[in-house]
C-alpha cells in the first residue's frame, strides 16, 4: 500500500472514531446580556486608563510610609488626587455617589511598619436608588508601590502595574457608572497599605463587619495590566486570572460537616463569584477568557481580598494570567542591558481595558440583580434518578420574574446548562447523584443573582 493511501484511510478512521465517540467538552452556560450594560463596558477606555496610570506614577513613589504631606511626591499626594478625581466623578450621580477618605491609624508592628503610621483608604461610594436594598459590591485595588526592600520609602517606586493598574480599573469604573441607577450601593476603593501587611483592606473588612454591612461580593483587582512572562516569553491578553477560596477561612462546623454532605469542596460561595464573573465577564467582553484559578491567591502570596474571606465575605482576586518579575517589585535599573522596575511601558493597556470589562460587568449584573433565592434545598426523602428542588422567593427587593436553575456535571468546573422557571420548585431529569444544582434569581432584564447551591432535606 502506498504510504499517501495509507494517511488516507488512516484519517478516514480517525474522523469515524471521533463522529461515533466524540470528546466531552464542558460549554459553558453565559449570562444574558444588558444593552446598557454593555454600553458601559464599550466606554473604558485604554486611553483613560493610561492616563490615570501614568499619574499615580507621577509621585515617584506611593509606599505607605511615604511622605504624607508633600504636594507633589508620596503617599499622601497620591490619596488626595484619587480623592479629587472621585470627586469629579460624583457630579454626574445626581448627590448619590459620596466620596470619603477613610482614616485609621496602624500600630507599630516592629516589623514593617515601625511605629504608629495614620493610613486611608479612598472610597467612592454609589448608594443604591433602592432605599430598601441594603446589599453592598466593593471593587478594589491597592493605591501603595514599594521598591525591591520592602521597607524602603525614599527610593522610586512607580507601581505601574502592580497596583495602579487595579487603582485605574476602579477609578475608572466609578467614573462610567456614576451616572448609572444601581439597585444596591456600590463602593470604589483605593485601598492603602497593602504591601505593609493587608492593612487597608483589614481596616475596611473589619468595618463592614462591625457594622453589619450586607456585602455580597468583593472583587480585588492586583497587578491585572501586563500580558508578557519575561522568562517564558509568553504574550497573552486573552486570559485573565480570578482566584477564590475553596474551603472558607470562616467556615463553622455546621458548614463543615454541610460541605463534606454536599462534596462540595470546590463550590464556596467565593469560588462561585468567580463562576459568576466568568459567566458575565465573557458574556460582555470579546476575546478574554476568565481562568479559574482553585486556589485563594498565587501560591504563598496574598490580597486585598483575604480579610474579606478571613471575616467571612464571599471575595476574589483577578490577576494578569502571566507575571512579568523583572517588572515587579524591583528598584527601577539597568542591569547587564536589562531595565527592571514596575514601569507604564511594560504594560499592556487593551488587556487592562478588557480586565476592566469584567469587573464592571460583574458589578453592574449584581448590583441589578434581585436579592437571591431563600431556603434553596434538594428533597432527598426517595431514591430517584430525578432532582426535587424548591426555594423560596427573597424577602426583600422587588418580586423575581423567575429563577435560573443552574446544573453541571460533578467533574466540571462551570455551570454547563440553565433551566428558566416561574415557579419556586422543580423537577429535572438529572440525578442529583451525578450532577451539582445552584438556583439564581432573575429580573425581567435577565441580571440574575449569585448562584445559591440546595441544602438537602427530607
Amino acid at each position: 500500500m502506498k504510504y499517501t493511501s495509507y494517511c488516507y484511510l488512516l484519517t478516514c478512521f480517525c474522523l469515524l472514531v471521533a463522529v461515533a465517540f466524540p470528546a466531552r467538552v464542558a460549554a459553558q452556560v453565559h449570562a444574558n446580556q444588558d444593552p446598557e450594560i454593555q454600553q458601559m463596558v464599550n466606554e473604558i477606555s485604554a486611553q483613560n486608563l493610561k492616563a490615570l496610570v501614568e499619574k499615580m506614577v507621577s509621585f515617584e513613589t506611593r509606599h505607605t510610609l511615604s511622605s504624607t504631606t508633600d504636594k507633589k511626591r508620596g503617599i499622601g499626594a497620591a490619596r488626595a488626587w484619587v480623592k479629587s478625581e472621585f470627586e469629579k466623578y460624583a457630579k454626574a450621580s445626581g448627590g448619590r455617589m459620596t466620596v470619603e477618605m477613610d482614616r485609621f491609624v496602624v500600630k507599630g508592628d516592629g516589623r514593617r511598619v515601625p511605629q504608629d503610621t495614620e493610613m486611608a483608604n479612598v472610597m467612592a461610594i454609589l448608594k443604591g436608588t433602592d432605599p430598601t436594598d441594603n446589599r453592598v459590591i466593593i471593587v478594589g485595588g491597592h493605591l501603595d508601590s514599594r521598591a525591591t526592600d520592602v521597607m524602603d520609602a525614599k527610593s522610586k517606586a512607580p507601581g505601574a502595574n502592580d497596583d495602579a493598574s487595579g487603582v485605574a480599573i476602579v477609578m475608572e469604573m466609578a467614573r462610567i457608572m456614576a451616572s448609572r441607577p444601581f439597585a444596591a450601593t456600590l463602593v470604589f476603593v483605593a485601598f492603602q497599605g497593602e504591601e505593609q501587611g493587608l492593612y487597608g483592606s483589614k481596616h475596611l473588612a473589619a468595618r463592614a463587619k462591625k457594622e453589619g454591612w450586607n456585602l455580597v461580593a468583593m472583587l480585588n483587582n492586583d497587578i491585572v495590566g501586563n500580558s508578557y512572562s519575561a522568562e517564558t516569553g509568553i504574550r497573552d491578553n486573552t486570559r485573565v486570572r480570578v482566584f477564590s477560596e475553596g474551603t472558607p477561612a470562616a467556615e463553622t462546623p455546621e458548614a463543615v460537616s454541610l460541605r463534606r454532605t454536599l462534596g462540595a469542596e470546590n463550590d464556596s460561595p467565593s469560588r462561585n463569584l468567580a463562576r459568576y464573573m466568568k459567566m458575565v465577564g465573557e458574556a460582555y467582553v470579546d476575546q478574554l477568557e476568565v481562568v479559574l484559578g482553585y486556589r485563594a491567591d498565587r501560591f504563598l502570596r496574598g490580597g486585598d481580598h483575604t480579610p474579606f474571606n478571613q471575616q467571612g465575605f464571599v471575595a476574589v482576586r483577578m490577576s494578569e494570567m502571566n507575571e512579568d518579575f523583572d517588572h515587579q517589585h524591583q528598584d527601577v535599573r539597568v542591569e547587564k542591558g536589562v531595565q527592571y522596575g514596575d514601569l507604564v511601558e511594560f504594560m499592556d493597556f487593551e488587556y487592562l481595558r478588557k480586565n476592566a470589562g469584567v469587573n464592571l460587568a460583574t458589578m453592574a449584573s449584581l448590583g441589578r440583580a434581585p436579592f437571591a433565592p431563600d431556603k434553596v434545598s434538594v428533597l432527598t426523602a426517595a431514591l430517584t434518578n430525578k432532582t426535587d428542588l424548591q426555594w423560596e422567593a427573597p424577602t426583600k427587593g422587588p418580586k423575581p420574574a423567575g429563577y435560573y436553575v443552574l446544573m453541571r456535571e460533578t467533574s466540571s468546573p462551570v455551570w454547563e446548562k440553565k433551566f428558566f422557571m416561574q415557579d419556586t420548585n422543580a423537577t429535572l431529569n438529572y440525578s442529583k447523584d451525578n450532577y451539582f444544582f445552584a438556583v439564581q434569581a432573575v429580573d425581567a432584564a435577565g441580571h440574575a443573582s449569585l448562584p445559591v447551591l440546595p441544602v438537602p432535606v427530607r
